[in-house]
């Protein structure tokens, strides 16, 4: 998990990742979200609203971590909902998700 934390970091500088459901839903409705990566712990109406938002618009979801570890991966203090801009950085997101998941 720690690899993916880092890799969501560094896709924070390179300024291809927005935080917020605001910022995440502009993302989402201007075809820039390549990846959706959800805290585990968001509430119930928001895993809602993504789930059917990634449905609608083909965009990848993965749950991940909770709000505190996302919020530090891009250096904020709490995150529900991140979006990826960038289709490399998702991919490689997507992929070190799996392996986590893999692991449990």
């Amino acid at each position: 998990m720690n690899k993916f934390y880092s890799l969501l970091g560094l896709c924070k500088k390179a300024g291809k990742v927005v935080g917020g459901e605001v910022a995440a839903e502009n993302a989402i409705r201007q075809k820039t979200a390549k990846l959706l990566i959800l805290a585990g712990d968001a509430s119930g109406n928001t895993k809602k609203k993504f789930h059917n938002s990634a449905a609608y618009y083909k965009i990848s979801l993965v749950e991940m971590g909770d709000k505190e570890s996302l919020g530090s991966a891009v250096g904020e203090e709490f995150r529900a909902i991140l979006a990826v801009t960038d289709g490399g950085f998702a991919k490689r997101l997507l992929e070190l998700a799996e392996e986590d998941k893999g692991c449990e």
